[in-house]
């Protein structure tokens, strides 16, 4: 069996293509089959995730403004790329990726720069920029700092009218 077919069947097991159909049906889009093995569901509207485009399984849904995905072969690449990750992660796929978006929102302020999964997909055919890490000492002293004057903010003044 050949990749594609390898990985549509997973993740078809896996359920997450079934998840990512009803996602998308849930979202007003209309799925249908694409190349390589994908389905592509066209308009998502809603505000979350804010990326124009997104993958559950082996669907890839799109906002309107990148319709018709046959105009963006590297992107429809990139996200194929995903639909790998999810056959080879199954259904701990979500928490690992969201865990690499924490790693590089750490690293560099940015969810996506140092993300395992986007730089393995392609960050430019993602449409993602790199972002260069930060020394771990500056981000975690950054946060440190920012951390403090958000804990300042919640405590209560001591000192009361009388």
């Amino acid at each position: 069996m050949e990749w594609v077919r390898v990985r549509t069947v997973l993740n078809w097991v896996n359920l997450s293509t079934p998840a990512g159909l009803a996602l998308a049906r849930a979202g007003r889009c209309r799925p249908r089959r694409y190349d390589g093995g994908l389905w592509v569901a066209e308009g998502w509207r809603a505000p979350l995730p804010k990326a124009g485009a997104f993958t559950v399984g082996s669907v890839v849904v799109l906002r309107p403004h990148l319709c018709p995905p046959e105009a963006h072969p590297g992107l429809m690449g990139h996200e194929a790329a995903h639909a790998s990750q999810y056959a080879v992660c199954g259904p701990l796929f979500l928490p690992l990726y969201f865990a690499a978006a924490g790693w590089s929102w750490l690293r560099t302020g940015d969810a996506a720069s140092q993300n395992l999964f986007e730089r393995r997909a392609g960050l430019v055919r993602g449409g993602y920029r790199e972002a260069p890490p930060l020394p771990l000492r500056a981000r975690a002293s950054g946060l440190l700092r920012a951390g403090t004057r958000a804990a300042a903010r919640a405590i209560p003044s001591r000192r009361t009218a009388l």
